[in-house]
């Protein structure tokens, strides 16, 4: 597997400017008003996102010590991140030998049919997980997905994101105990109220 290096970051920096930011007025998940909108999933959904953010999620668990079992979050915007690094993952384990990581997705409520999992795909209370978001903002939907692992009876290493938009969300996840990893911010795709 290639490093992510300088033109790793410079591309997806370049891809989040031009696909993912938005202006106008925007209300966030949190309630919260804005003047820029980050939609990372034009990004993360599109195949130069799932290569480089794959690779680069992939690298960032690994150097930030953590050894998963399986990836996800809150669906829909952990989805497509969670599955690129899985994916990154299987090719890495191919070539080096390393263990492959899977994926999960966490409902945001649990089914009323089937099974009624809240959960779905890789998930195995006994195997520590990372959790997965596109955009770290308020952290509700990181520390959502975290208590649903939890409740679960899962163990959670840290939570991953590719963007954080410096709003306070970073810090409210480590208050929770949790580190926070991060490809990119939002003072680096020039945007952001501070």
């Amino acid at each position: 597997m290639a490093e992510s290096g300088p033109s790793d970051r410079d591309a997806l920096v370049a891809l989040l400017k031009a696909r993912s930011v938005r202006f106008g007025e925007f209300t966030l998940a949190s309630g919260a008003r804005s003047s820029y909108y980050v939609d990372c999933r034009p990004s993360t959904m599109s195949a130069a996102g799932q290569r480089l953010i794959g690779r680069m999620g992939l690298a960032a668990i690994r150097a930030a010590g953590w050894a998963p079992g399986s990836v996800g979050g809150l669906t829909m915007g952990a989805d497509p991140v969670a599955y690129a690094i899985a994916g990154a993952s299987g090719d890495e384990s191919r070539v080096a030998g390393r263990g492959a990581i899977d994926a999960f997705s966490v409902r945001k409520q649990p089914k009323d049919h089937g099974t009624g999992k809240r959960i779905e795909g890789n998930f195995d209370p006994a195997i520590p997980v990372v959790v997965i978001e596109d955009v770290i903002t308020s952290g509700g939907s990181a520390l959502d997905a975290v208590a649903a692992v939890r409740e679960a009876g899962g163990t959670v290493l840290g939570v991953f994101a590719v963007l954080d938009r410096q709003a306070g969300g970073r810090e409210r996840i480590e208050a929770a105990g949790l580190q926070v990893v991060t490809l990119v911010t939002a003072g680096e795709l020039g945007v952001g109220e501070k």
